[in-house]
């Protein structure tokens, strides 16, 4: 069992558009294992590639005990709209609410290439939405508006340090 490191917000993988995957070979698939051992960690809802510091288009998800993943996800079909609290690993100990679809549709591949697609409602709809951000170099403060930006503006230069400290 791998469980990698997460980038903290700070780190520019996590503000870099990731590659997408064009070889589904051994290398992928241990991809694929780090990051589902890593999304298994209790409290983890989701872990994208650029997370573990990997500039690749895939991601893990662990939703009401189901944990999977996608490589090269497009994400369709959006409907309704939820606006609950979201946090990140990558930006550790921060919640704000967040507008959502309340239903998406995933579709990219599995770790051998295989057709995948993914129907979320709800939570599942937030975490692919969520974890789809993280593959275009976009956190979810990023989507925050008006004093809720501010806020977690506010928040993120208090908790994270300065550069060369």
């Amino acid at each position: 069992m791998t469980v990698r490191p997460i980038r903290i917000f700070g780190d520019p993988v996590l503000r870099t558009e990731a590659d997408p995957v064009t070889a589904f070979d051994a290398r992928l698939r241990e991809l694929v294992a780090d990051l589902e051992d890593t999304v298994r960690v209790p409290g983890r809802a989701g872990v994208a590639a650029p997370q573990i510091g990997v500039s690749l288009r895939v991601f893990s998800y662990n939703v009401a005990g189901q944990v999977g993943h996608l490589v090269n996800p497009v994400l369709s079909d959006f409907e309704g709209e939820q606006d609950d609290e979201e946090g990140c690993l990558s930006l550790p100990g921060l919640a704000y609410p967040t507008k959502r679809f309340m239903s998406v549709t995933a579709r990219g591949f599995d770790a051998y290439g295989e057709p995948l697609v993914i129907h979320g409602t709800g939570f599942l709809a937030r975490a692919l939405q969520h974890e789809t951000d993280h593959l275009d170099g976009t956190l979810y403060i990023d989507t925050l508006t008006g004093d809720a930006r501010r806020q977690a503006l506010r928040e993120l230069r208090r908790v994270s340090p300065a550069p060369g400290r």
